[in-house]
């Protein structure tokens, strides 16, 4: 492939987050003839356990606190570890209602981010920029948030966000299980995922259940709090297939463009380590014409043929890979 067909492919999986009670198999959310599986989509649950912490908060390493409703403030996002990261621009650390929110808040001053969002830490600056500029133009869509924020936020501030995210380093965040059985769990108004306060299982069914390895540092927001991610058993192998492979020609190895590591090459954004609800969301946005533009046509044929275990499967594979 030559230099401008894998520039091309550079606009491919990055970028930017259920009923009540988790349910044992949730089916998929449709819109239309749109398939959006809800555990793919999250939306919070009807029902939300009572905050019995009103405290101020802490996480390890920083003397900084923070009360909880400061740490949801979207327009300010806490910077528990100021000196771990550069100086941050204003529209990282700053949001201006009602939609300019913090870049900070969700994606965390690390660039990490949760599945609900994403993560930005060391993609390619012009990548995240591109997206950015979708998202204003409406061939990115995000309804929950990033389509408000992309034409809420001038090119200049998103230029500045994409250079202090392209400057950071991703660390390991994900642990990837196989499973038969999962926590059971709530979304919360934030829109993550979170077990139960009273505990219980229940059957994966054909879902990826992502939460966090300590979710009262995750609600924190604390920049070093990895996830764990549940999927069905035999995902990790037909993952690997269907990623180095293309699996009989069903898709295109991903390797060609991001590199055998699927840390990316030049422009092209790296997809190893991500959150594996997020890749399946952008895997069904390219199903669904979500995500539009020159590079999303080439995308979408590549996806056409995924079904939702396959969707299941690349993510968990990819999501499983070291992200250095």
């Amino acid at each position: 492939m030559n230099r401008s067909s894998r520039r091309n492919f550079t606009w491919i999986l990055v970028l930017a987050a259920v009923p009540a009670l988790a349910i044992i198999a949730q089916p998929p959310q449709q819109n239309g003839s749109r398939n959006e599986p809800a555990w793919a989509f999250p939306t919070p649950s009807a029902t939300q356990p009572p905050d019995t912490d009103a405290g101020p908060k802490h996480v390890p390493g920083s003397s900084k606190a923070y009360t909880q409703a400061q740490i949801d403030d979207l327009l300010n996002p806490p910077d528990w570890l100021p000196d771990e990261h550069p100086a941050a621009p204003a529209v990282v650390t700053k949001g201006t209602a009602p939609d300019a929110l913090a870049c900070g808040s969700c994606h965390l001053m690390s660039g990490m981010g949760h599945a609900e969002s994403s993560q930005l830490a060391g993609l390619p600056a012009g990548y995240i920029a591109q997206q950015m500029a979708d998202f204003k133009s409406g061939d990115r869509k995000d309804p929950a948030r990033m389509t408000a924020i992309g034409k809420a936020i001038s090119p200049e501030d998103a230029k500045a966000a994409a250079d202090y995210f392209a400057a950071l380093k991703p660390i390991p965040w994900e642990k990837v299980v196989e499973a038969d059985t999962v926590p059971k769990t709530y979304l919360n108004k934030g829109r993550q995922r979170l077990p139960l306060p009273e505990g219980g299982t229940e059957p994966i069914g054909n879902r990826i259940i992502e939460m966090p390895d300590d979710p009262a540092r995750a609600l924190a927001r604390d920049p070093k709090s990895p996830f764990v991610s549940y999927v069905p058993k035999g995902s990790l192998a037909k993952g690997q297939a269907l990623v180095t492979t293309g699996d009989n020609g069903k898709t295109i190895p991903c390797g060609i463009c991001h590199g055998t590591a699927l840390t990316g090459v030049g422009d092209v954004p790296r997809i190893a380590g991500l959150s594996p609800v997020y890749i399946a969301r952008q895997l069904y946005r390219f199903q669904n014409g979500d995500r539009n533009g020159d590079a999303a046509e080439l995308m979408k044929p590549t996806v056409a043929s995924l079904k939702d275990d396959d969707i299941i499967a690349v993510a968990a594979y990819l999501a499983s890979r070291p992200p250095q």
